[in-house]
């Protein structure tokens, strides 16, 4: 876990610091991705969407071009 969110549980309080690669906009899980992935495991894309304020569309549109990189990159591996 990482040490700020265990600071922020300590304190009770949702991470104020949104410039943190780690932060989202979701004071449920105190606006950390470690404390959503620790509470809540895999997430579908809907439930992606829901914590991002994305729609399910956008975010399997940003996940079909993430696993089209994947696979670029792995071809080019292969050669």
């Amino acid at each position: 876990m990482k040490k700020c969110l265990q600071t922020c549980k300590d304190l009770g309080t949702i991470c104020p610091i949104g410039e943190c690669r780690y932060w989202i906009d979701y004071p449920q899980d105190f606006n950390c991705v470690f404390e959503t992935v620790t509470q809540h495991g895999n997430l579908t894309l809907r439930e992606v969407g829901k914590r991002l304020g994305l729609s399910y569309v956008r975010i399997k549109q940003i996940e079909d071009k993430a696993l089209k990189k994947i696979r670029l990159l792995l071809k080019d591996q292969a050669i």
